[in-house]
């Protein structure tokens, strides 16, 4: 059985990459493509727990101490779900993956973007994704979507307007970097033309002969 693919969903917070993860996962799964669906930071206990850390508002987190606390969640992600899923042959689902670091720590907290990409590249043994959609999003629009969420706002999501602008065009440095993985989709549109999309660029890195043995 041959390696599974990595896709991994990106953005700054409130661009709705947990919905689109869920849709695609289920449109996928309708097209006989399962995929594993995890998120960060989290998807298995020891993350999960750092998630809880990272993102409490009572907690004051260095920039430096954040940045490494991302990368250990990740690295156990890395080494108790997502290598093992991609050895069999799994598609794998990622709502955040290392470029969040990148845009987040590196750009946004001022680290250096080639500085948490090592630290990251470390944690994940170098596991690079082989796709990323990147959801961009004015930040002042994001900021509109979560105001209207039921649930008050995270350690990070608390952060100003500044912050964000940075992320989003950390982001966008990223992406006209590395143009073949990392794939921008305009997420100002409707649910349904975003989903739309992802679908079609998933598909194009999935190999014929991928599709043809699910279906």
């Amino acid at each position: 059985m041959g390696r599974g693919r990595l896709i991994t969903i990106e953005g700054i917070d409130g661009v709705g990459k947990s919905t689109l993860a869920r849709a695609l996962a289920g449109e996928l799964a309708g097209r006989g493509l399962p995929a594993e669906l995890l998120r960060e930071p989290g998807g298995v206990e020891l993350s999960e727990r750092i998630r809880s850390l990272v993102k409490d508002p009572a907690l004051s987190v260095s920039p430096r101490a954040e940045a490494l606390l991302y990368a250990a969640a990740r690295a156990q992600l890395v080494q108790e779900r997502v290598r093992p899923l991609l050895a069999d042959g799994a598609v794998v689902l990622l709502d955040r993956f290392l470029d969040s670091s990148l845009a987040y720590q590196g750009a946004g907290r001022g680290l250096g973007v080639e500085h948490v990409r090592a630290i990251n590249l470390f944690a994940t043994g170098g596991l690079q994704a082989d796709l990323t959609l990147l959801l961009r999003l004015a930040p002042g629009d994001a900021r509109a979507r979560q105001a209207v969420r039921d649930t008050p706002p995270d350690r990070l999501e608390g952060e100003g307007e500044d912050f964000f602008q940075t992320i989003a065009a950390a982001y966008d440095e990223l992406a006209r970097s590395e143009p073949g993985r990392i794939r921008p989709i305009d997420a100002s549109r409707s649910p349904e033309l975003v989903l739309a999309e992802a679908v079609s660029l998933v598909l194009g890195v999935l190999a014929p002969t991928d599709r043809a043995s699910s279906a």
